[in-house]
């Protein structure tokens, strides 16, 4: 049997994150959080009494 000489091409993929866009991400969601909760607070503390 010949013998076959097959060049096997690798590829290593790597994932670049950026850690100032993932920290700005981060502190948006976060900020949508706590307005949320800022809202529902305000909600339960002062609009549902006066029902």
């Amino acid at each position: 049997m010949a013998e076959r000489n097959v060049d096997i091409e690798e590829r290593h993929v790597e994932k670049r994150m950026d850690s100032s866009m993932v920290m700005s991400t981060f502190i948006k969601y976060a900020a949508y959080i706590i307005l949320f909760f800022g809202a529902l607070y305000f909600l339960v503390r002062f609009v549902f009494p006066m029902f």
